[in-house]
């Protein structure tokens, strides 16, 4: 056992389901001995619902409560944890999986989801309580010792032959990239982050998540009974480890005519008018390894060995931001107007950056045209990579820009995004 932090007392934190269009109502109890808040990853919500201590709302103190009320636009697979000291608190068990189901959700034979997190812990199963400590933010974040799925470690999960079952799959890791393969099996993405794309076979076999990404997944259990195969992470190629075996039991194979594809009907996402699209520049700097000498720290130009006596090694666009505070808006954006952002990687670490309140439309990577032209939440920009993003800007307020790296956004690589 280990001890954690945890929503009603189990991790992952309770499932909530709604349907499409449905309000959500949750009051957030603050039991911990620190600030907290909850966030609502890549739900399209207004401002003040959307879970930012000091920018969208006041943080939560211990003993107080905080009623989150919104409506839910968009189907698809989300999630929720804190935005304080998230790199500790969702690092210690804090986070669950909001699904939000279509009005008419496809046929399959069963729903799994599953919450991939990673753990540092001791020899003891205890955690190793070093969040937040340096080298892991200037290089990699925290990746652990201890991969779990929906807060365990399961050894073999049972299938029948025949059977299709949608895979909803979730990384709340701090900072660990997923990459299962499933060996022989047609693994076919119907959802990225939560939007509907394109069905298309995932590339190699791999389903590839950053952290805060999600992707809907059709399995069909081709096997035969008695078979087993297991699913083996190889996203770092000298660090593969097996995630888990699927065991076909001993029934006989479901016998029905042949499923088709299934698409799922794009939710209500205003696209952007590429014609009339303002374009940003962003880019990521700082880290070891990555060249950057200086950045701007509350309006004051600081060196590099300076920036880390203060906890910071990262910037974006040349300014490293120090807590939720006292930062002046990296972008204004005119409300209505479409805006593409081309990110640009100048580190030698991967990043998922992840602005709140909007979903945008990944046009390019590498300087390549995207082949599905995928809505995401959260982008996976590869060490000294590029994309351009579009989307348009249609709900004001002051909206975070991070990665989420946790120990790389708590050192510095976050930022506002102003809608007005």
């Amino acid at each position: 056992d280990t001890d954690v932090w945890a929503f009603d007392g189990q991790v992952p934190g309770p499932e909530i389901r709604v349907r499409q269009g449905e309000r959500l109502r949750v009051v957030l109890e603050n039991r911990l001995t620190q600030d907290t808040s909850v966030h609502w990853h890549g739900i399209r919500l207004p401002h003040a619902m959307d879970g930012v201590p000091h920018l969208t709302q006041a943080p939560v103190k211990p003993g107080e409560t905080f009623t989150y009320d919104f409506v839910c636009p968009d189907a698809g697979t989300f999630w929720y944890h804190p935005h304080a000291r998230s790199f500790e608190q969702v690092g210690r068990g804090l986070y669950g999986a909001l699904i939000v189901e279509e009005p008419s959700p496809p046929f399959v034979d069963r729903e799994w989801v599953w919450v991939l997190d990673d753990w540092r812990l001791n020899a003891n199963a205890s955690l190793t309580e070093d969040f937040g400590n340096f080298f892991d933010m200037s290089h990699n974040g925290q990746v652990g010792n201890t991969v779990t799925i929906n807060g365990r470690i399961p050894d073999r999960i049972g299938v029948r032959a025949g059977e299709r079952i949608r895979l909803r799959l979730i990384n709340v890791a701090n900072a660990r990239i997923f990459g299962p393969a499933f060996p022989g099996l047609r693994a076919t993405v119907i959802a990225i982050d939560g939007q509907p794309v394109e069905p298309h076979l995932a590339a190699d076999g791999k389903v590839v998540l950053g952290p805060g990404m999600r992707a809907d997944v059709i399995l069909d259990m081709s096997g035969r009974p008695g078979d087993s195969l297991s699913i083996v992470d190889g996203f770092y190629r000298q660090l593969p480890y097996k995630l888990v075996d699927l065991a076909y039991g001993a029934e006989a194979p479901l016998e029905r005519p042949a499923l088709g594809a299934v698409r799922l009907p794009a939710n209500p996402l205003p696209e952007p008018d590429m014609a009339r699209a303002e374009r940003h520049d962003v880019v990521l700097g700082g880290g070891m390894m990555g060249g950057m000498m200086a950045a701007t720290v509350d309006g004051k130009r600081v060196e590099m060995r300076a920036m880390m006596q203060q906890g910071l090694a990262w910037a974006i666009n040349g300014v490293a931001a120090h807590g939720h505070t006292k930062m002046t808006p990296m972008l204004t954006l005119q409300q209505g107007q479409s805006h593409v952002l081309a990110i640009r990687n100048d580190t030698a670490w991967h990043h998922t950056m992840h602005p709140h309140g909007h979903s945008f439309r990944v046009l390019t990577r590498e300087g390549q045209a995207t082949s599905h032209r995928e809505w995401q939440a959260t982008i996976l920009m590869a060490p000294r990579g590029r994309a351009d993003i579009a989307f348009l800007a249609d709900t004001p307020g002051d909206w975070m820009f991070h990665c989420h790296m946790l120990e790389h956004q708590d050192g510095g690589m976050m930022g506002i995004i102003r809608v007005t």
